[in-house]
């Protein structure tokens, strides 16, 4: 499998009076056409990791990399023209919430229409065509309803749905899914990564899936990262994440609920400064 995507030593630095904060420190890693998760708790730098491949953090964050192309294409060195003819149509980025995503005064088919429009050359009867196939494709029962809804007339299962369709109208290579599913409930949830893992099936998506939710990661995923404290310290394919050897990882997965142990305290991950700058474990 060929990789589309190639991240090779990427740092996201935000410079304060105080000291410089590393985000993101030394991050590695390719996609070809398959599903990979970047899993870690809340501040480790996996949604970071996603803006900076798409340029889109935030200054006075700096983002430096020794490689980071996408088909050959180097983002970091490309200029304005060529950026925005890869993100938003070949690359995109679903984010965590809707509800802060979509833009309230705007009609949710006019939104996807005019997201297809930018990327495309089409007039807006075909843009309006492409919205509701694509609207169709994310298994929205009445397309033609939701079109003309604004946001906050659609639930939150059907808002993360909307928002997945409006990274797909431009029929992009990569797909970045922020947490997409961490504000739903389990029934929605499901259908959510359905949608998402026929994407990949059927149109050859290249995935990465951002989440905190190890179960979930290794029973969607096909390669996982771990990440903590802005670095990856373990990949490993999602099939074997119970067989995970750093001690980060095991302490994650140790800390998971489980319905046949007894009721009891949690364990508690025990912390050592060494994970800080330790070798990655890379998969066996």
């Amino acid at each position: 499998m060929s990789a589309r995507l190639i991240v090779q030593d990427l740092w996201v630095r935000y410079p304060t009076p105080a000291r410089v904060i590393e985000a993101v420190r030394g991050v590695s890693f390719t996609l070809g056409r398959e599903k990979l998760g970047i899993v870690g708790e809340s501040g480790s730098g996996k949604s970071t990791v996603g803006r900076a491949i798409l340029r889109l953090v935030p200054p006075p964050g700096v983002v430096s990399a020794e490689r980071l192309t996408f088909d050959g294409i180097p983002l970091l060195a490309a200029d304005q023209a060529t950026l925005r003819a890869v993100r938003g149509r070949r690359i995109t980025m679903v984010m965590q919430d809707p509800k802060f995503s979509l833009n309230p005064v705007m009609t949710v088919g006019r939104q996807i229409r005019e997201a297809y429009r930018a990327h495309r050359r089409s007039s807006r009867a075909a843009a309006r065509r492409r919205a509701l196939e694509v609207l169709a494709a994310v298994k929205i029962r009445d397309p033609e309803r939701v079109y003309d809804c604004y946001p906050h007339e659609v639930s939150g299962g059907m808002g993360q749905r909307v928002m997945i369709a409006m990274m797909l109208v431009a029929d992009p290579d990569v797909l970045i899914a922020d947490e997409p599913t961490s504000a739903l409930d389990v029934t929605v949830q499901m259908q959510v990564l359905a949608i998402l893992d026929d994407l990949v099936t059927e149109r050859g998506l290249g995935l990465i899936f951002i989440s905190h939710d190890l179960n979930l990661v290794a029973s969607f995923c096909d390669r996982v990262l771990i990440m903590y404290a802005g670095r990856v310290v373990e990949t490993c394919r999602a099939s074997e994440l119970h067989r995970a050897r750093h001690p980060y990882t095991r302490g994650l997965l140790a800390a998971l609920p489980q319905v046949e142990r007894e009721p009891g305290p949690l364990p508690v991950l025990t912390r050592d400064p060494a994970w800080l700058e330790g070798p990655p474990v890379a998969d066996a």
